[in-house]
């Protein structure tokens, strides 16, 4: 980004050079961003319009002059340059160049586009469809390829249950989100995977801005891609246990796998906590910042209860967006009051007794396997909580230096 106060002084005859940047209609703005710093804003047509003329060559004295005759109003171009320039779209203004900053790191970089394109093909939807489909006839015929939970413990070890589960419950994570990334790295965005919070959860995530660029099917495949992987290793676990006939212990394995594989789907319908289909939403919705304006509405609300209300600011937004956010909003707040009250009254009590009967469970007169399983146990789930923390914490930071700048 780039200090106003620093720019060189803009005239009418200044000709102003811009990065490369990429545009796309959505209703009645048009969205603008440029791919290597992920930045991207939402304009009116004149706006629009406006960059299609600097980029076009001319000086600043004539795409105003054009957007007047267009428009029949004055725009203020100089204004708008200045605007550009503190996102990061002007790469020159006369024969200054301005300074640019580094784009952020994406995950795996040498994953080109090229190598990816399958992930957008219009076929693969109907496979995973079609490898659906068969899983739940499968599942219709025999019922009791259903898993419960006595299927995860597979094992009277706690500790190997708690290892194993563990080791594939982050794959599958991981692999959730290297779907995101590898379609999102096919439509030309380069993708960021890293930890983060979602109120009491510690997750991985998937940074793909850029991908409000793309058509309409590669974003919702995108989007939907975590999702869709998924469901085709729960319906090859399923179909697998349909066809064979393992031992006690492999079936169980593969009953557990199936299950750790459909576990993570409840949680996507938590949106107030901006899952997968929360960006779903958010796209066929129209809407900008559906959490944000959301939060915003809430906070609003909140003060109109107790008489300090003041400015409602869902009225800003065109009417789509305005009844969007509205509802949105009650998600929200009922949502995540609901979620934390579960932490309060189910998650912490339940983790602070596994973690007090494990330190117990350590000492000279547990044995060797009972040392072991309570290690295991306060080593998992400790580092968890701890990783949470600081991954929490390192969130808070990043989110108050951006707002400082």
């Amino acid at each position: 980004m780039t200090d106003t106060a620093d720019l060189p002084r803009i005239t009418p005859e200044t000709q102003v050079v811009l990065h490369d940047l990429a545009v796309r209609r959505d209703r009645d703005d048009w969205i603008v961003g440029r791919m290597a710093t992920r930045t991207f804003v939402a304009l009116p047509y004149a706006g629009a319009r406006a960059v299609q003329l600097l980029r076009g060559g001319g000086t600043v004295a004539d795409a105003a002059e054009t957007l007047r005759a267009e428009t029949g109003e004055e725009f203020g171009i100089t204004e708008f340059v200045e605007d550009l320039a503190a996102l990061g779209f002007v790469a020159r203004i006369g024969a200054r160049p301005l300074p640019d900053t580094a784009p952020p790191p994406a995950s795996l970089p040498r994953l080109r586009p090229r190598h990816a394109r399958l992930a957008l093909h219009p076929v693969l939807p109907w496979l995973v469809a079609a490898l659906l489909a068969a899983a739940l006839v499968a599942l219709v015929r025999d019922p009791e390829l259903l898993p419960g939970y006595r299927d995860l413990l597979w094992s009277r070890h706690g500790s190997l249950v708690l290892l194993s589960g563990a080791a594939a419950g982050w794959a599958l994570v991981l692999a959730h989100e290297l779907a995101h990334l590898v379609t999102a790295r096919a439509a030309g965005v380069p993708g960021r995977i890293r930890l983060g919070t979602r109120l009491q959860f510690l997750v991985m995530q998937t940074d793909i801005s850029g991908i409000e660029l793309a058509p309409r099917r590669h974003r919702m495949t995108a989007y939907l891609a975590g999702i869709a992987l998924n469901l085709s290793v729960a319906s090859c676990l399923l179909l697998v246990l349909a066809a064979a006939d393992p031992g006690p212990t492999a079936h169980r394995l593969l009953a557990a796998g199936l299950l750790l594989a459909l576990l993570p789907l409840p949680f996507q319908l938590m949106v107030f906590t901006r899952t997968d289909l929360y960006f779903v939403l958010q796209d066929l919705t129209g809407c900008r910042d559906l959490y944000g304006d959301g939060l915003a509405y809430a906070r609003y609300a909140a003060r109109r209860v107790t008489r300090r209300a003041g400015h409602d600011p869902s009225r800003e937004l065109p009417a789509h967006e305005r009844r969007a956010v509205r509802g949105y909003s009650v998600v929200l707040v009922v949502g995540t009051v609901l979620c934390l009250a579960f932490m309060a009254c189910v998650t912490l009590p339940a983790d602070v007794t596994l973690l007090v009967r494990a330190a117990r469970g350590l000492g000279p007169g547990h044995g060797l396997a009972g040392n072991a399983d309570a290690a295991t146990v306060l080593l998992v789930l400790g580092s968890v909580n701890v990783l949470w923390a600081v991954t929490w914490w390192r969130g808070r930071k990043a989110s108050r230096a951006a707002r400082r700048r």
